[in-house]
């Protein structure tokens, strides 16, 4: 099954910063559900890794590369071609995607197509659920990008100093402490992609309201029928 697909989303950094901590895959990969790199080549521009899907009882890992095909850093645009497999099943996953960096209001708005062509168990999910899923598994990444990022830009602080303040210090001769950032936590990353509430959750909400209405007019026919039998009695 092939589809395309759009997705954004707002990194809060400048352009160029962001394009630094795009490209730095091992690092943000934690930021992805279920995803994990392997290898990545001297250059950079090939990427060994893994993802793991979970739907209820069912669970998938596809193992796979992903190759950067273009990098323009003048333009801010990248272009990565991706083919994974099911590491005990026949499925087969590959992608072309083309992503852009944008100044924004809010920092860097980076903009997504891809076209995505899957088979096996996962292409039964549909052409329509797809793009939600997508989204969803993007809202997700962006919100553990920027708690990262953010993380990155907390300003240092200075340990308190003991027995006096800096300026004793200094007339005693002794250097004030240094500034020490506090190490950058890993994002918290789910082991799989639990893809039972990217898929059957929005289902069962568009599904169970409909339900419910088809009920409720179900049971006011009823009773209309009831009421008509009744007169006729």
């Amino acid at each position: 099954m092939a589809i395309e697909l759009d997705n954004s989303f707002i990194v809060p950094v400048p352009p160029e910063q962001a394009w630094d901590v795009l490209l730095d895959v091992e690092r943000i990969a934690p930021c992805m559900p279920g995803a994990s790199v392997l290898s990545i080549s001297d250059d950079g521009n090939e990427i060994e890794g893994q993802v793991k899907v979970k739907l209820g009882p069912l669970s998938l890992t596809y193992k796979g590369t992903a190759k950067f095909t273009d990098k323009d850093q003048g333009n801010h645009a990248i272009a990565i071609e991706a083919t994974g497999k099911e590491t005990r099943g026949a499925g087969t996953a590959s992608a072309h995607v083309q992503a852009s960096l944008k100044p924004d209001a809010a920092g860097t708005l980076v903009s997504i197509h891809t076209s995505l062509n899957v088979t096996g168990r996962p292409a039964q999910f549909g052409r329509s659920l797809l793009p939600e899923v997508s989204g969803k598994l993007i809202a997700q990444f962006a919100s553990n990008l920027q708690a990262l990022i953010e993380s990155d830009s907390a300003p240092a602080e200075a340990p308190a100093a003991e027995g006096g303040d800096a300026s004793s210090e200094a007339e005693a001769g002794t250097a004030a402490p240094v500034a020490v950032k506090p190490a950058t936590p890993a994002p918290k990353q789910e082991e799989s992609l639990n893809a039972f509430k990217f898929v059957v959750v929005p289902v069962l909400k568009r599904v169970i309201p409909v339900a419910a209405i088809g009920a409720a007019i179900a049971i006011i026919i009823r009773k209309l029928t009831g009421r008509g039998k009744a007169k006729k009695s």
